[in-house]
Order: structure tokens, then sequence, then C-alpha cells
């Protein structure tokens, strides 16, 4: 004896009819492609490399060179004529006591910091408050004034004390 499920088979076909779509990739079943690359090119945002998006730093840390008298050398900068500073023999530690004991000999020049490993000096003079560094170059060791923006320092009270200290050192 037979038993007939005339609902069964056609269901059976349903089922087994949605079960392939599914497993198929069907587009009604698919969650959808998300993200920029799914777009058309021209639709896409721009990538730009970061080394084009970034500021350039090329004349960022850029040293004076030494006033020797002599030429500068093709592609180098020469000092700035009204930037003070000058050059002393010897190594650029020699040159930092030197520097410091005279600052403590000039009346009205405070010195608020010392910083032997970056070769500054924080100082005060006249109202003014700029660092005093010491480079080693080829000739020596390259003192200036340098203002808090990292400029050469040209005020009055820089020049006076820079040629204070030039008038002290120059004996030495």
């Amino acid at each position: 004896m037979r038993l007939s499920y005339p609902l069964s088979r056609p269901l059976a076909l349903a089922v087994l009819a949605v079960a392939v779509a599914g497993v198929s990739g069907c587009k009604w079943f698919s969650k959808g492609a998300r993200g920029d690359y799914a777009l058309a090119p021209e639709a896409r945002p721009l990538e730009v490399p970061p080394d084009l998006n970034l500021p350039s730093t090329a004349g960022a840390m850029q040293v004076p060179q030494a006033a020797s008298g002599q030429p500068a050398a093709a592609g180098t900068a020469a000092p700035v004529a009204s930037s003070p500073g000058f050059t002393l023999a010897g190594s650029r530690e020699e040159a930092f006591a030197k520097v410091g004991q005279a600052l403590e000999g000039i009346e009205g020049a405070a010195i608020a910091s010392r910083a032997q490993l970056l070769g500054t000096y924080d100082v005060s003079y006249q109202g003014g408050n700029f660092l005093i560094r010491v480079v080693a170059v080829e000739a020596g060791a390259y003192v200036s004034a340098v203002d808090p923006r990292g400029l050469p320092a040209t005020g009055e009270a820089a020049t006076r004390l820079m040629g204070e200290l030039r008038g002290r050192l120059s004996g030495n």
C-alpha cells in the first residue's frame, strides 16, 4: 500500500530550489559588496601617496657655516651678514666652556639654563631672551645667537651681547 502526499514532492522541490539559489550566491541572498573597491573607478575616492601629502622639510635644520673669509663651497650657505656670530679655535667643548665663563662675567647677562650636549645657553640680556649656540665646524666652533623661533637673533640685545662675547673671547 502506497501513501501519496500530493504536497510533499512540490514542497521538497521548492526547498531544494531555495537551497541551491542560496548556496550559489544569488543576489537576493547575498549581503552585497561593500567598500570603496566595489565602486566604479571614477567614483572611488582619490588616493594620495603618503609622501605627497606631507610638508617639505628640506630646509628645516640648516646650521650656519663658519665665517672664515673663504668663499662658501657650491651648495652650502654662507652665514647671514646680519646674524651675530663668530668662530673660535678649538673643540666645541672647549668653546662651550669659554663662552660660559665669558657670559658669567658680562654684567646684565643671566644664564637661565645650559645644555652642554646641545651646546646651548638660554640667556636673558637687556630685556631679550635668546639662545647662545656653540656648533662644531671645520675651523673650530661657531658661536651664534638664536631667537625662540630658531632663526638668527638679530635684535639689539643679541647683537650687543655677541659683540661683548666676541671682544672677551678674541684675546683667549
